[in-house]
């Protein structure tokens, strides 16, 4: 596996060897020890498996309790997903990353405590996976607007194209009302 830091350090992007032929493909997605010898060294209570129709847009979420790392990947389709650091401490509040998960580059991304996460759908439909360091907790979930001025994203949605979110997403807080992490 590669393991590549991403522009916000603590959020890394890990390209794991996938062995294929005309049977179809191999690659193995986690490995404590390996993980673990990146620098990452973390343990997973809950996997979750959400699948979404093309211009679904999912979060921003985070728990401001209970706080979930999350190493994220997409077995069927193709999503942009980003991660927003929402740690005041950091040299990063406010910014965010994006990056590109599919069924065809079999990229994962970890995403650790301390941030918002989302994705917004590309392909037609998307299995989207996450391993979480913690469980979820519904009275602790926070969000943040996907669409906050002050945070920029650039969500590759076609001109004119409004993501479909929930009601809950749709009505979401703007990042400067938003709770932080120290």
């Amino acid at each position: 596996m590669e393991f590549e830091p991403t522009s916000i350090p603590d959020v890394v992007l890990i390209r794991p060897r996938v062995f294929g032929d005309e049977r179809g493909f191999f690659l193995e997605s986690w490995a404590e020890t390996t993980f673990a010898g990146a620098g990452l060294g973390m343990k997973f209570v809950q996997d979750n498996h959400s699948r979404s129709g093309r211009h679904i847009l999912r979060g921003l979420h985070y728990q401001i309790e209970q706080t979930q790392g999350k190493l994220v990947r997409v077995t069927r389709g193709s999503v942009f997903d980003v991660a927003v650091d929402i740690r005041r401490s950091s040299p990063t509040f406010g910014r965010w990353v994006g990056v590109t998960l599919s069924e065809e580059n079999h990229h994962l991304l970890w995403v650790p405590e301390g941030f918002a996460h989302g994705f917004l759908v590309l392909s037609e439909s998307a299995d989207f996976l996450y391993r979480c360091t913690d469980f979820y907790a519904p009275q602790h979930e926070r969000a943040i607007r996907w669409d906050d001025p002050q945070l920029g994203i650039r969500w590759p949605l076609p001109d004119g194209t409004v993501p479909i979110l929930s009601q809950k997403d749709a009505a979401a807080p703007w990042f400067r009302d938003a709770e932080y992490f120290p």
